[in-house]
């Protein structure tokens, strides 16, 4: 089913409307996994170099939940890609698992983690001065760099 809020369009699975969600990811060799018990924040697509190489595609896209609501079983090793920010990633497969920001209670996760495809919808584009020229944002708001706060 798909819903506006604040003007832009939202996937909403049917079998998550009146019900409480908890959804499930994993990585590639599902030796780390994630249990999620609300719905995200906001999603966005990232087009940054770092998102890029880390990926191996032309952009990552990212769904953002509280801390509090994502559980993690398995142990993750972390590296530093930035001044504040932590990215998480599967010791033995190297699936990237997380972003998370020092200070922010919140969590970045790659929506190619989810067993269910099809969950979560860009809401925004950012860092498009790196997107490659033949990506259509589909309406989507690009911002250039980081998105205004």
């Amino acid at each position: 089913m798909w819903e506006r809020s604040d003007g832009q369009l939202s996937y909403i699975p049917k079998r998550m409307v009146n019900q409480p969600m908890i959804e499930h990811a994993r990585c590639a060799c599902g030796a780390i996994r994630l249990r999620i018990s609300s719905a995200p924040k906001e999603v966005n697509l990232c087009h940054c170099l770092t998102c890029r190489r880390i990926h191996g595609a032309p952009f990552a896209v990212y769904a953002i939940f509280e801390r509090s609501a994502v559980t993690i079983d398995g142990d993750t090793i972390a590296w530093s890609s930035s001044e504040h920010g932590k990215r998480h990633h599967c010791p033995t497969c190297g699936s990237p698992i997380f972003l998370a920001f020092d200070g922010i209670e919140e969590i970045e996760v790659p929506t190619g983690l989810f067993d269910q495809p099809g969950l979560f919808l860009p809401e925004y584009e950012i860092w498009c001065k790196h997107a490659e020229p033949w990506h259509d944002a589909q309406g989507r708001p690009c911002y250039p760099e980081a998105r205004p706060e």
